[in-house]
Order: C-alpha cells, then structure tokens, then sequence
C-alpha cells in the first residue's frame, strides 16, 4: 500500500509517524528492547503528546533475527497466528558498549546506536546486508481511519528481490506492488494462490513478516530504494534471515517455519485426470487406461476431478451413481492394474448436499454475526463453509474422506480455500481478516495429517493448490488454472520458480494448460516440460488430455519422456530427499544454483532440475529456444551434445529434445525400470558421468525404493585419465562415461571397486 505522493508529500488524509531515534533501551542477555519516539526530543516538552514505539529485537534461531514495532500494545490480540516449529529459546546474544548496542546470532548482527538518529543495521561476515533507517519504522493512518505499521529495509545497488510466494508476474520482484492476499486469479494476473510474506533478496539475506493476514509490499516501487511491507494493525513482526547463500537462506526459513514432507515415491510418476467439464464416466476411464497402456505409456495415478460427484452438491463426498455405478468395485480394479486413485475435494458445502443440513445443525458450517450461516452462489449454489477452527466439524469432515480412504483411495487434491470471506465470526473467535489466508493452511493440514494417520508416514500427500507460509509442509502444489499457449507455460513456470524461493519443495502444473485446448505443438512442448517437473499430471478443462487427441507424435514424445522420468527416478528421490531435509526445492531457480553468476540473477525461463540437471523448455512455435550456460562443460543427456559456459546458446529443437543438460562433473544415476517410478533403483543402475574434470570428486546415493531393494552408495575420483570408482553396492552396476551413446562399463554384482578410463573422445 502506497502511503506518500512522491518524497516530500502524503497522499491526501494519511498521517505518517516513524521513530526518530532511541530515548531509551532495556538490554538483557538475549534481547533488548527500543523505545523510539517519533519526533524529535530536545527537552522534557518533548515528550508529552506524542506516540513512543517499542522495538524488541530476538533471535529465534541461529542466524535469524526477529524485530516486533508496536505502537499500541494493549489491542486485542486475536489468532490466528502462523506455527513456527523451529522456534529456539535465547538463539541470540546482546553486547552493550556504551549508547552501542549490538545483538547476534550466529553470522548475523543487529547493530544500533542509541545516540545517534534511527538506524537498525543488518550486518554478516564484516558487510552490511540492509538498513532500517528514516521513514524505515512507524505507523500511517489513512484517510479512513485505519491504522498501518510500516518497516522499510534498504535496497543496494543491484539488489533484487524474489519470492513471496507463486506470483506469475515478472520473476524479479523490484518495481511491483504485491498483496499477501488469497485469491483465484488464474496464472495469467498479479493474484495469486498461494501467498507468502516471505521474501530474499541476492544480498544474502531474506525477510520473513509474521503476519498471516494481508501484508501489502512496495518493493523499490513507492521508495525505488527500499523493499516497504505494512500491516493494518498495531504491531508489526518480522524475521531477518541470513544465508549468505539462497539455499542457506531457504534452509533456516523453513526450519522456522516447517520444512516439506517426503512424498511417495509413486507420485513420481505420470498422473492422468478426467478433465473438469469433459463428459466421462467408468467407459471413459477405461478407455483412458487401456489406452495408455496399448500406447505403451505407464500410468501411476488416475485423478477424478469434480464430477466423479454429483451436480449442484459438491462437497458430499458421494460418487454420481449414474456416471460410476460400482465406484467399489472400479477402484478394486484400478488397483489392481498398478494404479493409485486421486479424487478432486473442496471446503465448501453445496446447499442441496446432505450434509449441508448436518452441517449447519450441528454448528459446522462457518456464520455470520446475526448467527446465519454464510453463503453465496459462486462455485456452487448457496455454497457454505466448513469452519476447520472447530475440532467437531474438522472431524466430520474428516469423517467423510476417511469413507473414501476404506474404498481405496489414495490421496486427495484440494482444491481451493482462496475464497475466504471476512464478514463472518470463526467457532474460536480468530479474527477473520488474518483467517483469509489462513484458512488453506487448516484445510491442507487437516487432510493431509489424516492421510498420514490413515496411510503412515511417507504415504500422505495432496495435490493443493492454495497455500500460505508453513503451507510448504503438506506437498504437492500445483499452479492452478492456466491457458492452454505457450505464454501460459511460461508465466506457470515463473510461478514455480517464485514458490520455490518461498520455501515450497515440490511443485507441479496442469500439462498442455487447463482453459482451451493446447495445439498439438504446445500440448508436446509442455509434455516435456511436465515430465521434467517434480510431478506430473496431464489435466485440463473442458477437453481432455489423452496424448492421442494430439496426434500420434504426441503420443511419442508423452511415452519418451515418462520412460526417461521413470530412469532419472532415483535422482529425482534423492533431489526429493533434499527438498524434505534442506528446504531446497527439486525445481530451482537458476539464482538459487548459482547466486554468484550475474547472468543467472533474472533467468525464468530456465531451471535446474535437482542438482545437475539443467532444463529449459521451449516456448517456440518452431523450437527455437534461448537458454544460459554457467562455466563449464554441460552435457545434454538426450544428445550428448556438449556447450562450454558461460554463454548463452540459441538451439533449434524438434518434439523429441529440448536443453536437458548435466552439470560439469555430474554423475546421473540411471534407474533399469522404466516402466514404474518405484524399482530397486540400485539393482542394475547405470550412473552417467559427465565431463568429469581431473582431480573431480563426487558422492552418488542411490535411495532405497521403499519394500524394493537396498540404497548403495558410490564414489567417483578421476585422476589423469583414469576414473576409480568404489561403493557398496552388492547389485550389479554399469558406468558410462560421455552423453547417451558414451563408453559403458559393465559391471557384475559384488564387486565393489573398479579403475576406467576416461576417453578423450568424450570430451573429458
């Protein structure tokens, strides 16, 4: 929210007041507290009449400092407020040397100096990271009335901004105003799904607004040099978060805030739905399944979207007898051909459901002031919503799904809970403008955890859609509803990266586009781009998404690359592996890889795919694609072509290729089982080595497949023109060197050091 009319002015009926300097300070061992009037005091006169913010300063964590402004303390404090399970007590240090003040915590240091105007100063390793300085700390009120904490921290020169969630709007945040507001816009506007007051910056450092209400961002747009967020309330709570790196920076936000859970391994795989509108019922479902198994293209998912419920009644939880006569008896035997079940659910309760009645006799659906439940005619007719603040109607909500759960159901995806209205009273008295964005975090929650209760632990996953910080601890996301052309899956591609940087491991898109219906050219491009995500599923609206009604080459390039997501399914386990225990996403931004690489500071048309692999999709009618190269020998594992960076390349591809490159000294390992994303990965592996320098070294786990075999672990050391290989592995094994059509060592089970050369003709 814009508050000034340029620099020197207010824009009409605001009263802006910011601290001035410190009057007064407490200082105990591990925090220390500011008082910071907002006009200068030059006398005791001074200090009559006039406001006296508190500023406490905290670490909650080693390398995070947390700063609170408070103008007046005793409003009524009213929930819902975000969990932070990585919370430790006293992380921090205060040191006092005279009107000097200086709080730590690990690298991290805030450094005040009382006698001097106000100034907070963020500072690691000997640098400044950013500064809170005049106009950086107060409060406005609008020309309504409404009262508005602000901070601005200080922007450097060639200091970018990212995150705050899955924004589709251009990928470096500078110069944009963002609302931390849910919403259902579409990937193709400034709403967004899934909103998160976090954001970093490449200055080695992010900042984290405890606020789950709306948080209103000027980043470099009303003071071009300094990232504003404000609240309408009294007191205004953040968290300065030190890396130096983005990935360091990922890592201690989401210990703060929760870090992913690990999905199956299964949801690796490809998914297929019915669509939305299409018609479909058993038949079509069949038709689906047999087709893709005539075609040669494994299946590990089917999704039933709305209709697998009857009209007009969503949410009840009831399969439409008519289009699923024996909903029993068909997901029986869709288990028994290797397929898990995935069903679309939603928060809202339709007026002609049954459960609309339950519902609002026995208190579950949320109300308004006068007591009346809240409805309106969007989505579904008198559409009510289930109040998850309230433990008697999350059960019975819960109830339902676990009907589903007996029937044989897998997982569900949960759609919505942007919707959220604020003129209603929550059963636990939360106040309604911070549930708006709250709400998604209880109804993800509440699935999810009964998945894990139902199914164990490692066997629950959603496939959700809106989200809100902590969100990130119930994957998988996907991007919602996009067009069905190439600018469609670009703007879906800038939101991954945006959700990626905002502590979200796992993220996924409708592929060929979910409005209209992609031509064969782009439904083949996305296909590539799908199966090269973290998950995939083939989805739309009003038209199916069977590679079949998009020729026969389609047909191809969706077998191809299932096949080859199937073979890198180890890799992607272990990238998986790391999204669970770093907070580090399986799809990252080029910035995140590479944050010392200027080049690599605003690429989102491009990303890497785990550690080594880097993908860039293309978005060309004729194939052409422009893509960044970093320093070093990058090979693409379909061609084995080889580009020497930094550089950028202009390539020209057909359906059947696209930039999918190993990193210099990568090792890929190379599942045998192509045909399902869970095998005995290590049994047979064949692990790729890719101009691996002289003196190179690296590590390679192969993951245990759950129930499947055993992990092995594998160490490469080249010296000269040799490369000696060791591991644990008492399966057998296979080592190639080069591209795709590069030397390939065999070798037995049982043994577990071998010496190979390394041809020059490979490049190496």
């Amino acid at each position: 929210m814009k508050f000034t009319d340029g620099h020197w002015l207010m824009r009409p009926g605001c009263i802006a007041r910011y601290a001035t300097g410190v009057a007064d300070v407490r200082a105990e061992e591990h925090r220390m507290t500011l008082y910071a009037p907002v006009k200068q005091v030059r006398g005791r006169g001074d200090t009559l009449n006039s406001p006296l913010l508190t500023v406490e300063c905290w670490s909650p964590a080693e390398g995070v400092i947390g700063v609170r402004t408070t103008h007046h303390a005793g409003s009524v404090r009213r929930g819902p407020d975000f969990a932070m399970p990585g919370v430790q007590e006293e992380a921090g240090k205060v040191h006092r040397d005279g009107e000097v003040l200086e709080l730590s915590s690990g690298e991290l240091t805030l450094r005040v100096d009382a006698s001097q105007p106000w100034l907070l100063e963020f500072t690691a390793e000997g640098r400044v990271l950013t500064t809170v300085g005049e106009r950086g700390t107060g409060f406005v009120t609008d020309a309504e009335g409404r009262h508005h904490m602000l901070t601005q921290h200080a922007l450097g020169v060639g200091e970018l901004v990212y995150g705050l969630g899955e924004r589709f709007t251009p990928f470096v945040r500078n110069g944009q105003t963002v609302d931390i507001w849910q919403a259902d816009g579409g990937t193709s506007s400034e709403l967004a799904y899934k909103n998160i007051p976090f954001h970093l910056t490449n200055q080695g450092y992010g900042v984290f607004v405890n606020h789950p209400g709306k948080v209103s961002y000027e980043i470099g747009s009303e003071a071009v040099g300094q990232v504003q967020f404000s609240v309408e309330d009294q007191s205004l709570e953040y968290f300065v978060v030190h890396g130096p790196t983005p990935k360091q920076i990922l890592t201690r936000y989401t210990a703060l805030t929760g870090r992913p859970a690990l999905p199956p391994a299964w949801a690796l795989g490809l998914w297929l739905t019915t669509s939305f509108t299409t018609d479909y019922d058993e038949a079509t479902v069949n038709r689906f399944v047999d087709g893709m198994a005539k075609r040669g293209i494994p299946l590990s998912v089917f999704h039933f979207d709305c209709f697998w419920m009857r009209e007009y009644q969503w949410s009840d939880f009831t399969w439409d007898a008519d289009t699923f006569p024996d909903p029993d008896g068909m997901l029986s035997r869709l288990k028994e051909r290797g397929l898990r079940v995935c069903t679309w659910i939603n928060p809202y309760i339709a007026q002609k459901s049954h459960l609309f009645e339950e519902g609002l006799r026995e208190g579950y659906l949320v109300r308004r002031a006068d007591g009346s439940v809240w409805q309106w005619d969007l989505w579904q007719p008198g559409m009510a919503l289930v109040d998850f603040t309230d433990p008697a109607a999350r059960d019975w909500y819960l109830g339902h799904l676990r009907v589903l759960l007996d029937q044989g159901v897998a997982c569900f995806k949960t759609d919505f809970g942007e919707r959220i209205p604020t003129d209603v009273v929550w059963h636990d008295g939360s106040d309604p403008e911070r549930m708006h964005n709250y709400y998604t975090h209880l109804y993800n929650q509440a699935v999810f955890e009964l998945l894990r209760q139902e199914r164990g632990e490692g066997e629950a996953m959603l496939f959700a859609r809106s989200a809100t910080a902590g969100g990130q601890q119930y994957p998988v996301h996907w991007g919602g509803d996009c067009e069905s052309h190439a600018n469609a899956m670009a703007e879906s591609l800038r939101g991954g990266l945006s959700l990626g940087l905002s502590g979200f491991g796992f993220w996924s898109h409708d592929i060929g586009g979910f409005e209209g219906t992609p031509t064969p050219t782009v439904f083949k491009r996305w296909v590539q781009f799908g199966l090269l995500s973290s998950h995939s599923r083939l989805h739309g609206s009003k038209s199916y998404r069977v590679p079949w009604d998009y020729g026969e080459e389609a047909v191809a390039v969706t077998r191809e690359f299932t096949l080859l997501k199937h073979r890198l399914a180890p890799y992607l386990q272990s990238a998986a592996q790391q999204a669970h225990t770093t907070g580090v996403p399986v799809m990252r931004a080029m910035v995140l890889e590479f944050p010392d690489d200027p080049a690599a500071a605003t690429l989102d048309r491009q990303y890497l795919l785990g550690d080594d692999l880097l993908v860039a999709p293309v978005f060309i009618e004729d194939g052409t694609v422009d893509y960044y190269v970093p320093a070093g020998v990058w090979t693409n594992i379909l061609t084995g072509d080889q580009v020497t960076g930094p550089r950028w390349v202009r390539e020209q591809h057909g359906f059947h290729t696209l930039p999918l490159l190993a990193r210099p000294d990568a090792v890929i390992p190379f599942a045998a089982d192509d045909q399902r994303p869970v095998s005995a990965w290590a049994d047979g592996v064949e692990l790729r080595v890719h101009a691996f320098a002289d003196g190179a070294e690296r590590t390679v786990v192969i993951p245990e497949a759950i129930g499947l075999g055993e992990s092995a672990r594998f160490h490469f050391h080249r010296t000269g023109d040799r490369i000696q290989v060791t591991t644990d592995s008492r399966l057998p094994w296979s080592v190639r060197i080069g591209g795709p059509d590069g030397v390939l060592h065999a070798n037995p089970a049982g043994t577990n050091r071998v010496d190979l050369p390394c041809p020059a003709s490979t490049g190496h």
